[in-house]
C-alpha cells in the first residue's frame, strides 16, 4: 500500500474488525477526518494517514485510555513543533494510566485472595461433612 493508498469505510471496518458506525463515531470524535467524495459528500474516502490514526486509536483503546487522550497523544505524535514538551505530555498520561492499572491490579488481587480463603474454608468445611458421614 503506497502512501496515497485511499480506503472505503467498509474497507477499514473489515480490516479493523470494526463496525462502519464506530469509525464514524471516531470522525466525530475528530480522529478521523476522511475527504468527502460523491453526490453531497456522502462518500467517505479515507487516506493512509487516517489509516494510521485508525491503528494508533484502537491502540490506545486496548491500552485503557480514552479517546480523548487517544487524540492527544496521536495529535502528539503528528506534530513536529516542541516534541520535548509533548513527549513529556505523553509521559504524563501514560503515568497516570499507569497507575490506575496499577490500582485495578491490587483491586484485583485483594478479590482473588479473597475468593481463595472462600475455597479453602469452603473445602475444609466439606473434608469435615464427609469424615462425618457414616460409612456405606
Amino acid at each position: 500500500m503506497g502512501m496515497n493508498a485511499t480506503y472505503r469505510i467498509g474497507a477499514l471496518a473489515r480490516e479493523f474488525d470494526l463496525t462502519t458506525r464506530a469509525i464514524r463515531f471516531y470522525e466525530d470524535m475528530g480522529l478521523l477526518q476522511p475527504e468527502r467524495s460523491g453526490p453531497g459528500g456522502r462518500n467517505r474516502v479515507y487516506s493512509g494517514r487516517d489509516r494510521t490514526r485508525l491503528k494508533l486509536t484502537l491502540r490506545a483503546k486496548r491500552l485503557g485510555l480514552s479517546l480523548i487522550e487517544a487524540r492527544e497523544i496521536i495529535d502528539i505524535y503528528e506534530s513536529p513543533r516542541d516534541t520535548g514538551a509533548q513527549l513529556q505530555k505523553f509521559l504524563e498520561v501514560l503515568a497516570n494510566h499507569r497507575k490506575q492499572i496499577e490500582a485495578q491490579m491490587a483491586d484485583l488481587q485483594a478479590n482473588l485472595d479473597e475468593l481463595k480463603l472462600h475455597q479453602r474454608e469452603a473445602r475444609a468445611l466439606l473434608a469435615k461433612q464427609s469424615s462425618k458421614l457414616p460409612k456405606t
